[in-house]
């Protein structure tokens, strides 16, 4: 099931499903790289390729935020609420990373709906998102993510 969430009644139709896996996405360097001049993190197993190939890692990882970040990529159209609604970032429950994520390692991420509840103007749910590093049979990141679901907002 893919967005738009446009009322409680469809929101409520997909709890426990699984209701999207994103399309896969590249993690490149440059993209490492502009995350730690947005954070101030540019600890060398991030952005130091030549001294990272020694480390304990073989080469350059994402930091686990810059994954965390990704979320509204990797859940893509499941927070639309269609035509006259807006979703709102509400927060997160658990974050756990698991794995780490090498340079150029390409991600994509698997979600499900795990709960709804209705709020006073629409409702809010709570999304289980693994994210999957291509070829590793360990995911990256596992995290309940928290999104409000205003219905008649304009």
């Amino acid at each position: 099931m893919r967005g738009p969430f446009s009322s409680l009644e469809v929101l409520q139709s997909a709890v426990g499903i699984g209701v999207a896996t994103s399309d896969w996405l590249q993690i490149e360097q440059s993209r490492i790289n502009l995350f730690a001049e947005a954070t101030g993190d540019f600890q060398w197993i991030h952005v130091d390729s030549e001294r990272a190939t020694t480390g304990p890692f073989g080469g350059t990882i994402a930091h686990g935020f810059l994954t965390l970040s990704l979320l509204p990529y990797f859940l893509g159209d499941l927070l639309d609420a269609g035509e006259g609604n807006m979703v709102l970032n509400y927060g997160l429950n658990r974050v756990r990373f698991i794995a780490p994520v090498p340079v150029n390692a390409r991600l994509r991420g698997v979600t499900r709906l795990l709960r709804v509840k209705e709020t006073d103007d629409g409702a809010e749910g709570e999304f289980e998102v693994t994210i999957e590093r291509e070829g590793s049979e360990k995911p990256v990141c596992i995290a309940q993510f928290l999104a409000r679901f205003c219905f008649g907002t304009t």
